[in-house]
C-alpha cells in the first residue's frame, strides 16, 4: 500500500471512531520519576478559558506591577506545560462532572455523572486508591464541598445534582480534609429530609469547623470537615472589599495552606485536590471583576503549593482546568488601557451590584450603585433596562443567572473594561495543563483527560488492587 493510501486510510478510520476511548489511559508514558513522588497537590481553576488567564496575568502586571503566578512559572521556565484535550462521553463539550470524573476514575462518562460510565461502569475514585494505599487525601473548594469537581475524586453518584446524597457518600470515605461550602447539604435544618449530617460527621470522628476562626485554631490529628457558606464562597473581589468576610470566610489559599499542614502529617504522604470553583460561575455570568479576582485568587492558592513543593523537593503539583467556558478576551480600541485599568479600583462583582437592586430602584439608584461599586458611569438607558429587569425579580432569583440580567450587563461592559465575552457556557477547548516539581518531567505536550488518572498512580507508584 502507498504511503498515502495508508494515511488516508488511518484518518477514515479515525473519523469512525467512538468518542469513548478506552484504552486512552496507555498513551501518556510513565514518568522517569527521577525523585519519588510522595505527594500530589491537583489544582483546577474550574472553566479557565486561555483568556481568563491571560486577563488575570494583565491585570497583574498593571495592578501590582509583576507577573501572575502561574504566568511566572512559565516565564521563570520551571513548570513543564502542554495542552489537554476535555470532551465527555457524552459531548465534546464536557461539564465539570464528567471532567472531574476522566481524573478521579480515568474515563469518560457523560455529562453530568460522576464515575458511573455510559454501560454503568462504576470506577473506583483516585482518592478512594489514594486512602487505600495509605496515604491521606482531601479536597479544598470555592464551591460546595459536594460540587462536581471535588465529587469526582471521591464517589461514583449518577447525578451530580444529588449534593445532599454525595456529602452522605462522603462519610464512609474517612477523608482527612474536606474544606469549602453547601452548608445546606449537611445542615438538617436546610436538608429537605432532616437529617444532621454535621452531627454524623462528629460522631464518626471529624472535628467540624464552619468559620475562618475554627479553621485556623485545628490543630488536631482528627480529620476536619469545614464548610463555612450556604451556597458558594464570596467572589475573591467581593471577600477582599467587606470586613465581615474577611473575618468570617477563609479564602481559597487560607483553606489550601490549612489543609496541607493537616495533611502533611502522615508520613506516607497526601493528595489532595483544590478547585478554583468561583472562576466558572463569574464565567457563567460574564462577570469580569468576579472573574479576574478569582482567577488571582486561585493562583495565590498555587503559589501556596508550589511553595510547599519547592520545600519537600517530593510533591508534584499539576495546574489545570476541566474546560474553558465563555471565552473572554480584552479587545482593541482606543481606549482599551485605560477602560482595563478600571478593574483595577473595581470594588465589587456584578453578582454583588446586582443583589443591591431593589424592585422599584429607579435608573439613578443602578448608576449609583455601579459608580460606587465599580467606578463605572452606566448610560441612563442602560441602567432603565436594569431597574425595569428588576421590577419582577424576587429574592431567590438574585441567585440564579439565568434571571438576571447578566449578560446584557456584560455587553454594557463592553465599553467600560473593553473586556469580550464569547458566550455563557462552557467550551471544547484545548486547555492548559502544567506540572511544577517531582514527577513533572513526565508530562507530555498533549494529554487526553483521562490520562492523568494513571499518570498520578504511576508518578506515586501505587499500585491498586480493590
Amino acid at each position: 500500500m502507498k504511503r498515502r493510501d495508508l494515511l488516508k486510510t488511518g484518518a477514515l478510520a479515525a473519523l469512525g471512531l467512538p468518542l469513548i476511548a478506552t484504552d486512552v489511559s496507555k498513551s501518556l508514558s510513565k514518568p522517569s520519576n527521577k525523585t519519588k513522588v510522595r505527594n500530589i497537590i491537583f489544582m483546577v481553576s474550574d472553566g479557565m478559558s486561555s483568556g481568563t488567564l491571560a486577563l488575570a496575568n494583565i491585570l497583574s502586571e498593571r495592578k501590582f506591577g509583576k507577573m501572575s503566578p502561574w504566568m511566572q512559572l512559565y516565564k521563570d521556565g520551571k513548570a513543564v506545560r502542554g495542552l489537554m484535550e476535555t470532551s465527555s462521553a457524552s459531548s465534546i463539550v464536557t461539564d465539570s462532572a464528567a471532567a472531574s470524573s476522566s481524573w478521579g476514575g480515568g474515563m469518560k462518562v457523560n455529562n453530568g455523572s460522576l464515575n458511573v460510565g455510559p454501560n454503568g461502569e462504576k470506577p473506583v475514585p483516585i482518592l478512594q486508591k489514594f486512602k487505600k494505599s495509605g496515604k491521606s487525601v482531601g479536597c479544598v473548594t470555592s464551591v460546595p464541598i459536594t460540587h462536581a469537581t471535588p465529587a469526582g475524586f471521591c464517589v461514583n453518584v449518577e447525578s451530580r445534582g444529588d449534593q445532599s446524597e454525595i456529602a452522605v457518600e462522603y462519610l464512609p470515605l474517612g477523608f482527612d480534609v474536606m474544606l469549602g461550602a453547601g452548608t445546606e447539604y449537611f445542615d438538617a435544618s436546610k436538608r429537605k429530609d432532616k437529617r444532621d449530617v454535621f452531627a454524623e460527621f462528629v460522631q464518626k470522628g471529624y472535628n467540624v469547623v464552619k468559620t475562618k476562626a475554627e479553621l485556623m485554631s485545628h490543630n488536631s490529628k482528627k480529620p476536619v470537615l469545614g464548610v463555612f457558606q450556604e451556597g458558594s464562597m464570596p467572589y475573591a473581589i467581593d471577600h477582599a472589599n467587606d470586613e465581615t468576610l474577611k473575618a468570617t470566610a477563609p479564602t481559597l489559599a487560607e483553606m489550601t495552606k490549612a489543609a496541607i499542614a493537616q495533611l502533611e502529617k502522615n508520613p506516607n504522604g497526601f493528595v489532595m485536590q483544590v478547585e478554583g470553583g468561583k472562576v466558572d460561575w463569574a464565567a457563567h455570568g460574564n462577570d469580569t471583576p468576579a472573574l479576574v479576582y478569582d482567577q488571582l485568587a486561585f493562583e495565590e492558592a498555587v503559589e501556596i503549593a508550589v511553595e510547599y513543593a519547592e520545600k519537600t523537593g517530593d510533591t508534584l503539583v499539576i495546574i489545570t482546568t476541566d474546560h474553558g467556558n465563555s471565552n473572554p478576551g480584552v479587545f482593541y480600541g482606543k481606549k482599551a488601557n485605560d477602560n482595563f485599568d478600571r478593574l483595577k479600583t473595581v470594588k465589587h462583582s456584578n453578582e454583588w451590584c446586582f443583589k443591591l437592586i431593589q424592585n422599584d430602584a429607579t435608573a439613578e439608584h443602578v448608576i449609583d450603585i455601579f459608580k460606587v461599586n465599580q467606578g463605572i458611569t452606566l448610560k441612563k438607558e442602560d441602567a432603565q433596562l436594569i431597574a425595569d429587569r428588576f421590577k419582577t425579580v424576587t429574592e431567590d432569583d438574585k441567585y440564579d443567572n439565568r434571571k438576571l440580567p447578566f449578560y446584557e450587563l456584560a455587553m454594557m461592559q463592553r465599553s467600560e473594561f473593553s473586556v469580550h465575552f464569547a458566550d455563557m457556557n462552557h467550551s471544547g477547548d484545548h486547555v492548559e495543563l502544567a506540572m511544577f516539581g517531582a514527577g513533572s518531567e513526565g508530562l507530555k505536550p498533549f494529554t487526553v483527560n483521562t490520562e492523568l488518572h494513571q499518570f498520578m498512580l504511576d508518578v506515586t507508584e501505587t499500585v491498586f488492587k480493590g
